[in-house]
């Protein structure tokens, strides 16, 4: 059965896949733009915007995972930002 689900692209980890897919709007965004630093005011992108806020909070609070830290990083991401 784990073939099964496997095959038709079941998910897993809901809270992983969440994370990537955030990850991956990010990094279309900096494509685009040219950086990480997406506004919560800005109404197109507040979603994200929220989404990056809460990766700052997360490592100031040392609760992001050393992982997601080194793919931030990879992509210029900017954690103190004012």
């Amino acid at each position: 059965r784990i073939l099964q689900l496997n095959s038709i692209g079941f998910i897993w980890d809901t809270l992983e896949h969440a994370w990537n897919k955030q990850f991956y709007e990010l990094c279309a965004f900096r494509a685009r733009k040219g950086h990480c630093n997406v506004s919560t005011n800005d109404e197109r992108n507040k979603s994200l915007g929220n989404w990056v806020q809460q990766q700052r909070k997360l490592r100031k609070k040392n609760t992001l995972s050393s992982d997601r830290i080194q793919q931030l990083n990879s992509i210029g991401f900017i954690w103190a930002w004012f």
